[in-house]
């Protein structure tokens, strides 16, 4: 007869017959499924393949003419005002917002640099500060219809925008101040469109050629790509865009996470307008027309999500890279111009695409 195990010591040695290990389901994914998974983990990966891909291509359809130092450095300067700019933007699109004003803060920001030089005479180290601060203030304004007052960032850029073009072509009475008067007065106001070499010969010929405008951009995105990742403003950034409701339920002040992500916006867009007339040479208030169309452009081929809080500033680095090796390398070819838009808008619906596909993966 089996006696009954009771009290203490029968629970003891009832546990120490049972089995250790622990019941698991294990569910075996697909390929297809791993590599969405992959994907969803690492947004930027898919403009990066993209990237290799195209550069791939053009340096196989035209040789040293193409893949050479000085053609693929020309390429990162050429997209250095579209990354700056880009970058404004990504912070805006993380936290499920857009920004249409970004491009006229630029252009407002450059034409305050260069008018209150020559026009107040007001030094150009104290001009380019102005310039700045009107662009953070400017996306401080933003910032706060959109968090204070509760109104749509489509709709409060869109008008911020129109506020902005129109004042910069009343203040500046459409007057476009020279590179010779610029370079020879304030030669600090063309400071990031100075140029530098690497691997040059003793006469300085060859070798990569680099602006302190593309430095500014690979430095900018390594600031802005660590400050996302390994502090608890970034990380408060991508909960905002997840889910506004459950962040500010989990302790974030969502409100001043929003006004500040548009007022560094603006500082950035700001500092987007320095480098434009490093680049052009000249203050124009006609320059950089499209650059809210071209940012948003590097922001969705970079993998960003339109939805908020998906998304790395490395991806839009990879997706402005993009437009400009298809830039480059069509008009290398010999192309006709329009074959560059029809290829772009085509990877903007693909890329659009995919990004509703990777998110399936968190589903």
């Amino acid at each position: 007869m089996a006696t009954e195990t009771h009290g203490p010591q029968g629970f003891e040695a009832a546990l120490n017959r049972s089995p250790d290990s622990v019941a698991e389901f294990e569910q075996r994914r697909s390929f297809v499924q791993q590599a969405r998974h992959l994907l969803h983990q690492t947004p930027s990966l898919v403009p990066l393949i993209v990237l290799v891909v195209s550069v791939s291509i053009f340096g196989a359809l035209l040789g040293q003419k193409f893949f050479s130092a000085f053609t693929l450095t020309l390429i990162l300067q050429q997209v250095a005002i579209v990354g700056i700019v880009g970058a404004a933007q990504t912070l805006v699109v993380l936290t499920a917002g857009i920004d249409l004003s970004v491009g006229a803060i630029m252009v407002l920001s450059s034409v305050i640099m260069g008018q209150f030089t020559f026009r107040y005479g007001i030094p150009a180290p104290l001009s380019v500060l102005c310039g700045l601060a009107a662009g953070a203030g400017i996306g401080f304004v933003n910032g706060t219809l959109v968090a204070r007052m509760k109104l749509p960032p489509f709709i409060v850029t869109l008008g911020m925008w129109q506020i902005v073009l129109a004042a910069n072509f009343l203040y500046s009475a459409n007057e476009t101040i020279r590179s010779q008067d610029i370079s020879a007065q304030a030669p600090i106001l063309q400071f990031f469109g100075n140029t530098f070499r690497l691997g040059a010969d003793e006469a300085g010929r060859g070798g990569a050629g680099f602006t302190y405008g593309a430095v500014l951009l690979i430095l900018l995105v390594l600031v802005i790509a660590y400050v996302l990742r390994q502090t608890a403003w970034g990380r408060h950034v991508y909960a905002v865009g997840d889910d506004p409701d459950a962040a500010e339920l989990a302790g974030v002040q969502t409100r001043n996470v929003l006004v500040t992500v548009y007022t560094l916006s603006g500082l950035i867009c700001a500092l987007a307008g320095w480098v434009m007339i490093g680049r052009l040479g000249s203050v124009s208030p006609t320059a950089g027309q499209f650059a809210n169309i071209e940012s948003i452009t590097a922001v969705v081929i970079g993998g960003i999500s339109l939805f908020g809080g998906r998304g790395s500033v490395l991806g839009m680095l990879f997706g402005a890279l993009i437009v400009g090796v298809f830039s480059l390398g069509l008009k290398l070819m010999g192309t006709d111009p329009q074959w560059t838009y029809l290829l772009i808008g085509m990877l903007i619906i693909a890329a659009v695409a995919v990004d509703q596909w990777i998110r399936k993966a968190a589903a």
